[in-house]
């Protein structure tokens, strides 16, 4: 077989402290919407896997949530293990970091990375937010003195700028391996797991600073029927007064978010969605192991 034709294949985690814009690099990388995002921090959970296929390689790229340095709630620990678990089960690290702010939750990513044994490519993200080019290369710099990163790539997310540069470097260190799924596979996530996601991504874009991050959703029924999907689900919260205002005055808040879920549930399954959302009161669900667990956060 000549060098042309040997097929790649490998695990990437893209890490990086929270709202670096990690799952929107993986939407630009995959060509759609797969990791939900908004500007609030710690708005992915759980770890996604996001394939892409391109002739002989295949790319298995891990969303992880951001490492934070918060502690106490069963939660916050749960996604701190699904973003650290993965640094040496993978064959590449991507770093993302936001360009001109370094801080002490970035360090400390620095010193997980000094056990990892494969390759760490740093992406310098929003670069396209500088006000002059002439900024970027003294701000390399600086940072390629924290860690022996493997290269350093400014990008924008967002825009998709470099980020064809960071793909091919990628792609040339990744190891020789057969392809692990179906080249038309694009995650391995059920239908299900992302429509609850996509629910949670209208609840908190909703509701902007007045959500605490005590809510979740539960997929309760899904249902494929011959031209549509019938979905009953659970939004649970951790006092009579969240729900109030995930309801809204007359439901007008729940409509709203039901709404612009099921637009968006409909675009992904191709077909027409019939969406019932519920929201109910679950004291300390995301303090609770049990309950975590019950609600799907499980290792």
């Amino acid at each position: 077989m000549n060098e042309k034709m040997k097929q790649r294949c490998g695990y990437v985690a893209i890490v990086g402290r929270p709202n670096v814009g990690k799952s929107t690099l993986l939407n630009n990388i995959l060509g759609m919407k797969l990791s939900i995002t908004s500007r609030k921090p710690q708005t992915t959970r759980h770890q996604i896997l996001g394939v892409k296929t391109t002739d002989e390689t295949q790319v298995i790229y891990v969303d992880t949530p951001g490492i934070h340095q918060r502690r106490g709630t069963a939660i916050n620990k749960y996604m701190n293990r699904a973003a650290t678990s993965v640094l040496n089960d993978v064959d590449i690290i991507i770093f993302v970091v936001q360009v001109k702010k370094w801080t002490e939750e970035d360090q400390a990513i620095i010193e997980k990375l000094v056990s990892v044994n494969c390759p760490v490519v740093l992406a310098v993200n929003k670069v396209d937010k500088l006000a002059s080019k002439e900024e970027l290369l003294p701000l390399i710099g600086d940072l390629a003195s924290h860690y022996d990163f493997t290269e350093i790539i400014p990008i924008s997310a967002m825009n998709g700028m470099n980020v064809d540069v960071l793909e091919e470097k990628i792609s040339t260190l990744l190891p020789e391996n057969a392809h692990f799924y179906p080249d038309d596979q694009v995650t391995d996530r059920s239908m299900r797991f992302l429509a609850s996601e996509i629910i949670r991504e209208k609840l908190i874009r909703e509701l902007g600073q007045e959500l605490p991050y005590t809510s979740t959703v539960d997929i309760d029924k899904y249902i494929e029927e011959d031209d549509l999907v019938r979905i009953h689900a659970t939004i649970y919260v951790e006092s009579a007064g969240q729900k109030a205002i995930i309801i809204g005055k007359k439901g007008a808040r729940l409509k709203s978010i039901g709404t612009a879920a099921r637009v968006d549930i409909s675009k992904m399954v191709d077909t027409k969605v019939y969406l019932n959302l519920w929201v109910k009161v679950r004291e300390g669900w995301s303090n609770d192991e049990r309950a975590l667990r019950g609600l799907g956060y499980s290792e």
